[in-house]
């Protein structure tokens, strides 16, 4: 949830809260929180005190709940700045191209949870580059993104762009475009052998309904699927996306 007056998102979740804590804690304009989970937060209170900004211990869990308006909150609840998501530019990928960059893009992912849940396996896997889209079907870093991150937000770096396949076009030559499609020839087991040895690789996940749109899968230099029974036609975006996270770790 956002406070539009205060600029702040609120971030929810026990996992969430501390590796926020423990990583960034001068992020944390505000801590709220039970007490039962009192004792897990004492050096963020001290640091807070220092810096006199406002913790408290709640004595209804309610109170949590409004203020990240989720009941999923698991007794904590910080306040941050609303993020600030950098923009890809031509001197980005031109970045990303020389230190031969592992990117993960989203092409309108809408569900926040599957968002959170890919931030979540990135982290996991050391893919530290994200980048979303700025059209109206893409989730955002809401509150539930970073609850269900489980702390994956404070190892990796979100980036925005226009559109998927406007990244697509920037990249071209400059790094291996990989675009993920269940209809696709080449299966996941193809992967490594698609991509360039020392480019950089940028991979494509799609729309959960949709998948990736024409454009863009006309911009990738290699569509690759992940093979099953054929009885469910595509996994989750974020099962899907975690296949994918690791292989690009593990290239």
């Amino acid at each position: 949830m956002k406070n539009k007056q205060r600029r702040e998102l609120a971030v929810c979740g026990f996992a969430a809260v501390r590796a926020l804590a423990e990583h960034h804690p001068e992020r944390v304009q505000r801590l709220f929180f039970t007490q039962e989970r009192a004792r897990f937060f004492g050096p963020l209170c001290k640091r807070l005190a220092a810096d006199r900004k406002i913790y408290r211990l709640v004595e209804d869990p309610q109170e949590l709940e409004k203020l990240s308006q989720s009941v999923h909150h698991q007794g904590v609840v910080a306040m941050i700045a609303e993020p600030e998501i950098p923009r890809v530019s031509p001197e980005t990928v031109e970045d990303w191209a020389r230190r031969k960059e592992r990117v993960l893009a989203l092409d309108r992912v809408g569900n926040a949870n599957n968002l959170g849940a890919i931030v979540r396996s990135a982290g996991f896997f050391g893919v530290t580059q994200i980048v979303i889209s700025e059209e109206d079907d893409q989730a955002e870093l809401s509150t539930s993104a970073w609850r269900v991150a489980e702390g994956g937000m404070e190892f990796v770096q979100v980036w925005r762009v226009s559109s998927a396949p406007f990244l697509a076009k920037a990249a071209a030559g400059r790094m291996t475009r990989i675009g993920a499609d269940h209809r696709a020839r080449n299966r996941l087991s193809d992967f490594r052998n698609l991509c360039s040895d020392g480019d950089g690789i940028v991979v494509f996940m799609g729309n959960e309904e949709s998948g990736l749109s024409p454009e863009l899968k006309a911009s990738c230099d290699h569509l690759v699927r992940i093979p099953g029974t054929g009885d469910v036609e595509s996994l989750n975006v974020a099962q899907a996306a975690t296949l994918f996270l690791y292989e690009l770790a593990n290239l």
